[in-house]
């Protein structure tokens, strides 16, 4: 299975802000949307990083609760891998396991067109292994 079989059933909405807008804003943003992360833009719609919510709560823990006021640029992870449509859950699951990542934007020919979470992945694998093992049984069963 592929990150487009996820795309297809999750949807291609991916939730963005720009550089300077207020982590209060983005925490917000996330706690409405219920996500963990958002992709930082710029602006010609290039990817300058990536905020979670463990970035906020490190940022808190490191600063104090006036990091809250400060733009996203200064938590945002700057170096953000990417995927793309026709990669494979699994090469996925294991980039995102070794680099301990939870979210990998999509992007084909350089335009975004996604975002998968490490829950996508884990359910569109478990998924994927439940129609394995239910094949199985109906094969061994007919016979």
């Amino acid at each position: 299975m592929t990150v487009n079989a996820i795309l297809k059933a999750k949807g291609d909405d991916v939730f963005v802000l720009g550089p300077d807008e207020s982590v209060e804003a983005a925490a917000a943003l996330l706690t409405t949307r219920r996500i963990g992360a958002l992709l930082v833009m710029g602006p010609e719609g290039q990817i300058l990083g990536i905020l979670s919510e463990r970035d906020i709560v490190r940022g808190i823990a490191e600063q104090g609760a006036a990091v809250l006021a400060r733009p996203v640029r200064v938590l945002m992870t700057g170096e953000v891998l990417r995927c793309a449509r026709g990669d494979t859950v699994a090469d996925i699951m294991t980039l995102m396991t070794t680099r301990r990542i939870r979210h990998l934007p999509v992007v084909e020919e350089g335009r975004l067109v996604g975002l998968v979470s490490i829950g996508d992945v884990v359910k569109t694998h478990v998924a994927e292994k439940e129609m394995e093992a239910e094949t199985l049984r109906r094969y061994i069963t007919a016979g």
